[in-house]
């Protein structure tokens, strides 16, 4: 049994911990109140104004074990406060921004003359201000409480989503789309960015998949939606495309008023937890990480993550990814309307892929966290895209392109939370992580605005250039996986191999004499020679 003391402030400016691991050995029938027992006792003596060691370290390295069931019972509810609510804003913001593609269908096109350049011009207009807004934004998540500026955004997003029902001209319909993207920016990056804050490396892949499930089943959703709203077309004098931006938002709005009841801060003031259960959860998250984490911003912060080559390489790589995604969300029914089928049929056509991708991503999360790595189905997502899109461009049958669909909405939508998950789970501090993700969503959004003009209106119904674009950033994105594996693992070997040396002074780094304290392995943060990178 373990007991932990935390003694008063001695003389001296002296901690004085006590820890006393206790044995007890079962004595004779007769003498039941006599216990004899091993008392192992261990003092540690730290100097208060010269470590470096906080209040709150201390007090998580005391924290008493929860049993297997109770374990399980906090992780239940985590996520049951977290993943639901995360996954729901995701749909609907998907929703809204995805909308347009079923909207072009309903007479958009013709009623607010997006011809030719106008349509692609409307499209990169959201995403050009998501880019902007999405690195800041998740600066301020932190600072304004994520259970009151995420849920604000859903609100922000729902509202002008509604009034894009509404519009009468362009111009009305560009600026609504440029405030749609300013209120969406900070959505997904801030929930991928929470998530790290509440969850042990290894345990975040099925998280990020259910969460990113939202957004995957949004396209099968979005579909039916469509199809059956296109019959209100002439409702109330309004058109089928009006109905549809109209209805989608309304449901944004009120799953934001259920987010405002329900989302939850960090960790630390989580008071649906017992005070036992939260300190049991910030001492698992301490222990995910041998090196710890700088929990307060610098403006080196900013500089490193810019300069950091993991982060430049899960940008570019994540372009890759999210390149295929958006051709899908934003033009698939448009692609099948190309095959011969008419716009209602087209929107229910676009429903399967989706449901078959929402399917492999769920259960590709699970796996990935239980052989603890991301890089196997980012390649595989970045393979099944590249056949489904060396399908589509080539001659092949009405049935053989549909079929090739599913091959690009499932890849996409299967490498594009695993890069995400592989880049947080290699990113040391809280505000760089943030900074990273933010980043990388960042760069993912300027593969959006690349193909927003690179699947123009004139080139249907085939979208070769479209299609030939795709295919040079999924190549691009296959080299780079292998090149990124084989850079992580040669690193983790060096480290191993300092680690389990024997020989080795404590502390000490190959080329350095001398030792690294507390403060400053959190310092160096994934760059600490303790830190194991996730392949």
């Amino acid at each position: 049994m373990w007991m932990h003391t935390v003694l008063p402030i001695l003389p001296g400016s002296q901690v004085g911990i006590l820890q006393a691991k206790m044995s007890t050995a079962a004595l004779s029938s007769s003498t039941p109140s006599n216990e004899k027992g091993k008392v192992e006792d261990t003092i540690q003596v730290f100097d208060a104004e010269s470590s470096e060691t906080s209040k709150a370290d201390l007090a998580l390295r005391l924290t008493p074990s929860l049993t297997a069931e109770e374990e399980r019972s906090l992780w239940r509810k985590v996520d049951m406060r977290l993943v639901p609510i995360a996954a729901a804003l995701y749909l609907v913001s998907y929703l809204d921004r995805g909308n347009i593609g079923n909207a072009k269908l309903q007479g958009l096109l013709t009623q607010l003359s997006l011809t030719s350049n106008r349509y692609s011009i409307t499209l990169t207009m959201f995403y050009l201000a998501y880019c902007i807004f999405t690195s800041p934004a998740n600066l301020l998540l932190k600072r304004c409480g994520p259970s009151k500026w995420i849920p604000g955004l859903a609100l922000a997003w729902g509202i002008v989503a509604t009034l894009m029902g509404l519009a009468k001209t362009y111009p009305q319909f560009v600026g609504l789309r440029l405030c749609l993207g300013v209120a969406e920016a900070g959505l997904s990056p801030g929930v991928y960015y929470l998530l790290t804050l509440w969850y042990p490396r290894h345990m975040l892949q099925w998280r990020f998949g259910l969460f990113w499930g939202g957004a995957t089943f949004s396209g099968a959703f979005s579909g039916l939606l469509a199809y059956g709203i296109s019959f209100m077309s002439g409702a109330g004098g309004l058109l089928g495309w009006s109905w549809i931006f109209i209805i989608e938002g309304l449901i944004s709005i009120v799953v934001a008023i259920i987010a405002f009841i329900v989302f939850v801060d960090l960790p630390e003031t989580a008071n649906f937890l017992s005070p036992r259960e939260r300190a049991f959860l910030l001492r698992r998250l301490g222990d995910d990480n041998a090196a710890g984490e700088e929990a307060h911003f610098e403006l080196r912060h900013v500089t490193e993550a810019i300069l950091d080559w993991k982060v430049i390489m899960g940008c570019v790589i994540n372009v890759a990814v999210t390149s295929g995604l958006y051709s899908g969300a934003l033009f698939l029914p448009s692609i099948i309307n190309g095959f011969g089928f008419n716009a209602a049929i087209s929107q229910l056509l676009s429903v399967p892929p989706y449901v078959v991708a929402t399917a492999t991503v769920i259960i590709c999360s699970l796996y990935s966290d239980r052989i603890r790595m991301r890089s196997p189905f980012v390649f595989l997502g970045l393979a099944l895209a590249f056949i489904g899109f060396a399908i589509n461009i080539s001659n092949a049958s009405i049935g053989a392109k549909y079929f090739g669909t599913y091959f690009v909405v499932t890849g996409a939508y299967l490498g594009a939370p695993m890069v995400i998950a592989w880049l947080g789970n290699n990113i040391v501090g809280h505000y760089k992580r943030g900074i990273a993700i933010g980043l990388q969503v960042m760069f993912g959004n300027i593969a959006a605005i690349i193909i927003c003009n690179v699947y123009r209106v004139q080139d249907a119904p085939r979208y070769i250039p479209g299609h030939t674009a795709e295919l040079a950033m999924l190549a691009v994105g296959l080299l780079l996986v292998p090149i990124t594996v084989l850079i992580y693992s040669h690193r983790n070997g060096q480290r191993s191999k300092f680690l389990g040396d024997p020989d080795r002074e404590p502390g000490a780094v190959p080329g350095r004499r001398g030792e690294y304290t507390e403060q400053e392995l959190k310092r160096m943060g994934d760059r600490a020679p303790t830190f194991l990178y996730t392949l």
